[in-house]
């Protein structure tokens, strides 16, 4: 049965089920959606935050407005700015703005995104770069010296804690910059579900209640972050705990009456500037002046796209590594018959994988991974082979990867391809945090947006309101590897580090080649493993046909360049006891050669979905049933 039929029938199934629950399908209120979310006891994980459970979610449905982000909170405000006549874009802003509070672990305006932007009436992608960039008086050994001839030692109490770690934020002037393209609300409107919640107050989730005591020591070091963050005993606020912050209320109050001018510049910039350059209690200042700020720019920059079987897939090219190793993992994809390697005994959470499949998965991953430690880094300062995408994309190219892989044992780790004289070292890196949306307007416009302050609560300096990043120890720390060669990313000043952060939109592929209707969009929070989480779920989704919330919420798994394969040990149909020695895939995985690692998974994955019910058109989301993501939108009627 095609795909697109059992998201018909789905959808006709759940209005079926509403209308047996309740005698009717109400449409008020406009925007709803039921919010399900973890259990909020953390535990490790292989991603940059906490892991906090599990919880099975049904599929969304909505007649015209959806969004899919991170909190409830800031899914009905983004919701709310659609319902209000705002577009995709407007309401991302609204939903960043509540993120900052209710998510701030995850990202904030002290950090940095990249967004997609699909423009239904032009039918057009525009992608925008709001990412970090280094002070202009960083050198390639800013990371890992305090000084490059007086104090050869690393900075303290260490790189990401310091003042170092900080970058210029971002994602201000990016939302700016997209709001001026694509806005439909004026600027100042946006802020104020965001100023509401901050002045009244929310309830701590047990989500962050639980990342706050993970993390908590980090916290204590910021007298700012823990008198807001902890307790009078220096322990977590409580989940429940009703949090208020007018510091942040102020800080978006003069944002939104003078924009993103009033962050990079005054008051605002100052006190970022005085913040990362605090040398107390032996703490190693960063280099970053009230130039540097007040220099930031976002940046369009051109999509990434490649086909794959009957589609266009489109993402974030560099500094982002995330768009082309989806992209060349695909590619190489491409060359098997995943269809015939579907999930068996399939339920809501997804079903059980095959063995084949994850196999050729993961193995297509180690060579995309082995690619992009090489070869990608901020464009601007370092050129990809042959001055584009086009070499590490290119169809033979993926076809003569694809033959490295056996059917029968892991390689375990890849060597990168040979794209000609590039004369550069290897270093695979593993970047933190974010948080992810997917927002879908009434004029077919969408927005897929990944954004982060890089690790869990960034560099814990909190400043007016808000956490600013750690975003430059994304950049490798040695400028050069053991050969002596330099490393692609290597800090440099005003350097954007490279990111595995993938957004993707889907189209479809017509019969003459060119880019058709678009299909869905999704991408993922999660650090160094995004890109495992995007092609799990878009595997999921155009070769094994799973709804929405199934292609979401199907087990993560996927590897990195390096002998070890992931398994979401959190996932109800991963048996983890024991080491996983009674899980069918799990001991497959390991005669296949490879080593399993059943750490809990923290991904972050929200997918949008053009579908329909009955004869009308209709959006249906997946939301990440292992944070707190929720899909809201307007009810479908009868």
């Amino acid at each position: 049965m095609p795909s697109a039929d059992r998201v018909r029938i789905a959808g006709l199934a759940i209005v079926v089920l509403l209308i047996a629950s309740h005698g009717t399908v109400m449409a008020a209120p406009r925007c709803s959606g039921v919010p399900v979310v973890g259990s909020g006891q953390a535990t490790t994980s292989v991603g940059p935050e906490v892991a906090t459970g599990f919880a099975s979610k049904a599929p969304a449905f909505a007649r015209s407005i959806m969004a899919v982000t991170a909190n409830p909170i800031a899914s009905r405000a983004a919701c709310d700015v659609l319902d209000a006549g705002g577009s995709a874009v407007d309401a991302a802003i609204a939903a960043q703005m509540v993120l900052n509070l209710v998510e701030p672990q995850s990202s904030g305006i002290g950090g940095g995104a990249f967004m997609m932007v699909y423009d239904a009436t032009k039918k057009t992608v525009q992608t925008y770069d709001g990412r970090e960039t280094a002070p202009a008086a960083a050198t390639e050994n800013y990371l890992r010296w305090i000084d490059d001839t007086r104090d050869r030692t690393t900075p303290r109490p260490n790189a990401r804690m310091s003042g170092r770690s900080i970058g210029v934020p971002g994602v201000l002037r990016m939302l700016e910059l997209a709001h001026r393209d694509h806005g439909r609300r004026p600027w100042r409107s946006l802020f104020e579900p965001a100023i509401a919640v901050a002045t009244r107050g929310f309830r701590i989730s047990p989500r962050m209640a639980a990342s706050i005591a993970h993390d908590k020591a980090g916290l204590a070091r910021d007298p700012e972050a823990a008198a807001y963050f902890l307790d009078a005993d220096g322990n977590g606020k409580a989940a429940g705990t009703l949090l208020k912050s007018p510091a942040l209320a102020l800080t978006f109050a003069t944002i939104a009456k003078h924009g993103a001018s009033a962050f990079y510049e005054g008051d605002i910039a100052l006190a970022i500037v005085d913040r990362i350059g605090d040398s107390s209690k032996g703490m190693t200042p960063g280099r970053i002046t009230l130039a540097d700020v007040a220099n930031y720019r976002a940046k369009r920059r051109e999509p990434v796209c490649s086909t794959y079987r009957i589609y266009w897939i489109c993402s974030m090219g560099p500094p982002s590594s995330g768009g082309i190793a989806v992209e060349a993992t695909l590619g190489i994809l491409e060359h098997f018959d995943l269809a015939a390697h579907a999930p068996t005994v399939l339920d809501r959470d997804g079903g059980r994988p095959d063995l084949i499949g994850v196999h050729l998965i993961a193995e297509a991953e180690r060579l995309a991974y082995a690619d992009r430690d090489e070869y990608v880094a901020d464009t601007d300062f370092v050129p990809l082979p042959g001055g584009s995408v086009d070499a590490l994309l290119d169809k033979t190219y993926l076809r003569s990867r694809a033959q490295l892989i056996s059917l029968t044992h892991s390689m375990g780790r890849a060597e990168a391809g040979d794209l000609g004289p590039v004369p550069l070292g290897v270093a695979p890196s593993e970047e933190h945090g974010t948080s992810h949306m997917t927002i879908g307007d009434r004029y077919g416009n969408v927005v897929t947006m990944t954004t982060t302050v890089e690790a869990g609560f960034g560099s814990f300096h909190f400043v007016r309101g808000f956490l600013l990043n750690n975003q430059l120890t994304d950049f490798s720390s040695n400028p050069a590897d053991a050969r002596g060669l330099p490393i692609a990313n290597r800090v440099a000043g005003g350097k954007r580090p490279r990111s595995a952060m993938a957004p993707v939109l889907v189209f479809e592929r017509k019969a003459d080649g060119s880019r058709g209707d678009f299909v869905l969009a999704t991408g993922s929070a999660g650090g160094f493993v995004i890109i495992q989480f995007v092609v799990k779920t878009l595997v999921g989704a155009l070769d094994w046909g799973l709804d929405a919330q199934q292609a979401v919420s199907l087990i993560d798994f996927g590897a990195a360049n390096s002998p070890t394969t992931y398994v979401g040990g959190e996932h109800p149909n991963v048996d983890a006891s024991d080491g996983g020695v009674h899980d069918p895939l799990v001991i497959g995985l390991r005669r296949l050669g490879h080593t399993v690692s059943l750490v809990p998974m923290s991904s972050g994955i929200s997918l949008l979905r053009r579908t329909a019910v009955g004869d009308r058109p209709a959006w249906s989301g997946g939301a990440e049933p292992r944070r707190e993501y929720s899909a809201v939108g307007d009810a479908l009627m009868p």
